[in-house]
Formats: structure tokens, sequence, C-alpha cells
């Protein structure tokens, strides 16, 4: 997806993670045996996994047919791979449980990398301002958490910034905004 730019602040959709139900009672080993594509060791987790080369995205495959869909960069693209999974697992299905090419889908979480286009001061970010955790020993960007907009983001020295813990991207947007509003403040020369 291509960079958009906010108020100042260039930003990208790196990911969006999506459930969704297929309809289908699934036979993991039976699927893993017949698509190369598919991973399951049900020792190590209870799911099969599913990966695509085009859209680039991973799913997790589970048994009563609940799916999440990991990679995509647009809703267009979760729906694409949503659709494309169907098709490609209803040979296989123990059960047709509800007939349809396009399941629906919920966002769980997007995450977008952005620029907020200064430099920011860690050490004195972490010491003034609420909700920030910052163990430059063990990471070296500080953790700001907000409540509304729900957002986690990351915070590097260079002003580069990665957001997570919305479903939607307007959400991202609010949060982008006020995080560079917030820190602005504690900015350096890039």
């Amino acid at each position: 997806m291509a960079s958009k730019k906010l108020k100042g602040i260039d930003y990208t959709i790196t990911n969006i993670v999506a459930s969704s139900n297929l309809g289908l009672e699934l036979d993991l080993f039976l699927i893993a045996t017949k698509i190369p594509e598919v991973e399951y060791e049900p020792e190590q987790f209870p799911g099969a996994i599913l990966k695509y080369d085009d859209p680039k995205a991973t799913i997790l495959l589970f048994k009563n047919g609940k799916i999440v869909c990991v990679g995509c960069k647009s809703e267009a693209k979760i729906a694409e791979t949503i659709a494309k999974t169907v098709k490609l697992l209803t040979p296989y299905a123990k059960r047709i449980l509800k007939k349809t090419k396009r399941p629906e889908f919920e966002i769980t979480n997007i995450v977008a990398s952005a620029n907020l286009g200064m430099g920011l001061d860690l050490y004195t970010i972490a010491s003034e301002v609420e909700n920030v955790e910052y163990e430059p020993e063990q990471f070296p960007g500080a953790i700001l958490k907000f409540k509304e907009p729900k957002a986690s983001l990351l915070l590097f020295k260079n002003g580069k910034v990665i957001c997570a813990g919305s479903r939607d991207e307007k959400s991202i947007e609010a949060a982008l905004i006020k995080a560079k509003r917030l820190l602005k403040p504690f900015s350096t020369v890039k």
C-alpha cells in the first residue's frame, strides 16, 4: 500500500489482522497432506498454517472453520485472500456448515509505520509523558500507550513510529496526530 500523508506525518499500513469463519468444518490432517502450502504440527499449535505468496498473507486455520488472516495491507486484499481460502479448502471440508464464497471478516488489529518528521528525545519523553515505558538496555524504542484512540506506539529517536492496536484506519490516524501533538515539545533536530 502506498504511503499516505496526514498533517505532516507520512504513514503506511504494513499489516492488517482479521478473523473470519469460513462456514466449513476442516480436517486439518487431510488439508496438510493435500495442500503443500499448509503446515500442521498439532503438538506445537492447534491450528494449521497456510501461506500465500500473492497476496502475501498467512492464514491460521482451525478445525471449526475459524481463521485468522495476517499480512495483508488492505481490506480488499483480506477479502480476496479469504475468498481464495474458501475456494481452496471447500473440496477438503468435512462438512459445509454455511455456503458462502465471500465470508464476512472482522479486523482485529492494524499496524502502521510512520515518520513524525522530527527527532525525539526519548529519555525526556519517558520521564515527562504519562503512559510511556523506555528501557534502552532492553529495546531502543519507547512505548507510548493511548486509551483513546486505543493504540500502542513504538517511538524511535529518529521520529519513526510503529502504531498498533487499532481496529480501523481512522483510529491509527487519530493516534498519530495525537502523538505528534503530544511529543512536539520533546523534538530534537533529526
